[in-house]
């Protein structure tokens, strides 16, 4: 039997109707920005591997990093002990994230990094006594699978079969260039009108929701609304993290800092699950109690895993160096030419692009579903010309690891072209 034939007989995979979909791919080998599958056809990955590759496949540094790990110490339980390598991770990310950020708290992966941010939220109140049950979050959010991070995610069909079993979330509007002053109102409705704990947010793009950007000056009013009203703020950036919008964190173009802060995906450079969520002191002093009931009751049996910690050191130690920025200001450079390119193509609603993310819109005759006709056709095509794309309804988005070559760019960008003449 082939791999995709024993993969059929034995695997469920994320977000497919196995039903209709077509067979995996089954991949053999990853090397840099490509992807060779068992019959050896090689793909570029221009994605990421959704997102979490920034330095490429098979990656020596972090490999190595690894593997020393390994041989001296794999895992050890993180209740009631510590390691080294969890207060390197913790250092060296106070050291880069925004300056109100003081503690760091271990989980699996974005879902639960969020899971943890919005409990925080909530107990916050709890522990002060003060009854504060809402979320607000943005319409078509994207949080993750959990079921308080599903809950503040605003794309239905992946949370249509649990309406009714969430917490309680309320809805805002994107400040899109030209419906800020919508955004900021409707923020300013919702806290007068419910018991408002939290309000989180993808700090700059939506990603799941087709790379939709914002400003950092409507990011910093929104969060200056929640401050003056006590409403605390939770930066979303398991996408944006780790040099996607071209600086480190997405927050940094923001004059206004969050409370809390959610990282993972390129935490660990696509090696090993992990995420943090980090938290400003006045929040981990909401728990800090004679009271054993104050305590944050939230754990994994990961929890801060060595090995990851390991990664996550290289990953970091990565993203630092000034060849990789270069490569970063390097792959903007060539994205927001080929916006200009292709932004007035007759079959072009619009392009956009903020650090290594480029996104294009393209013109339908129908209203196009997240996993749609076009979506489909364009995914085909794209995996049979070479190039893993997973475009969103009418939305096709570069996320390419940071190592990608300009040659293979270019090779993307004239696919992506073929693509909306063939539409």
């Amino acid at each position: 039997m082939t791999l995709t034939e024993k993969d059929s007989q034995y695997l469920w995979h994320p977000y497919t109707q196995h039903k209709t979909a077509q067979t995996p791919i089954a991949i053999s080998k990853g090397e840099g920005a490509l992807l060779w599958d068992e019959n050896g056809k090689e793909y570029i990955d221009a994605i990421a591997s959704w997102w979490v590759n920034p330095f490429g496949h098979s990656n020596k540094f972090i490999a190595d990093a690894i593997y020393k790990q390994l041989t001296t110490l794999e895992h050890v339980l993180f209740g009631g002990f510590t390691h080294e390598p969890a207060i390197k991770v913790a250092e060296k990310l106070i050291e880069i994230l925004p300056g109100n950020q003081q503690k760091i708290f271990f989980s699996d992966n974005g879902s639960t990094a969020v899971e943890v941010a919005i409990k925080v939220a909530l107990q916050y109140f709890f522990n002060k006594n003060e009854k504060r049950t809402t979320i607000i979050a943005f319409e078509n959010a994207f949080h993750g699978d959990t079921f308080a991070a599903m809950a503040a995610s605003g794309i239905s069909f992946y949370t249509q079969a649990f309406q009714g079993m969430f917490i309680d979330v309320v809805r805002i509007p994107v400040p899109v260039k030209g419906k800020e002053q919508e955004s900021f109102e409707a923020l300013k409705n919702v806290i007068d009108n419910y018991n408002c704990a939290g309000f989180i947010f993808e700090p700059l793009v939506q990603g799941a929701a087709g790379m939709v950007m914002y400003e950092p000056e409507a990011l910093a009013k929104l969060i200056q609304i929640c401050a003056g009203n006590n409403v605390l703020t939770i930066a979303d950036e398991v996408m944006t993290g780790f040099g996607k919008t071209g600086k480190t964190f997405a927050m940094d173009y923001v004059s206004e800092q969050p409370d809390m802060i959610c990282l993972s995906k390129a935490l660990t450079g696509g090696t090993i699950p992990m995420a943090i969520t980090t938290f400003t002191q006045e929040v981990f002093d909401a728990f800090y109690d004679d009271d054993i009931n104050k305590a944050l009751f939230h754990g994994h049996t990961f929890t801060a895993n060595p090995t990851g910690c390991a990664a996550a050191l290289a990953s970091i130690d990565l993203l630092q160096m000034p060849e990789m920025q270069e490569n970063i200001e390097r792959i903007n450079k060539s994205h927001l030419s080929f916006q200009k390119k292709i932004e007035n193509h007759s079959k072009v609603i619009t392009a956009r692009t903020l650090g290594v993310i480029f996104a294009v819109e393209i013109k339908s005759d129908s209203e196009e579903s997240y996993y749609g006709s076009m979506r489909t056709k364009l995914y085909n095509f794209f995996i049979d010309k070479g190039v893993v794309l997973r475009p969103v309804g009418n939305i096709v988005y570069i996320l390419p690891p940071y190592i990608m070559t300009d040659e293979q760019l270019q090779k993307v960008y004239s696919i992506i072209e073929e693509a909306i003449e063939m539409v």
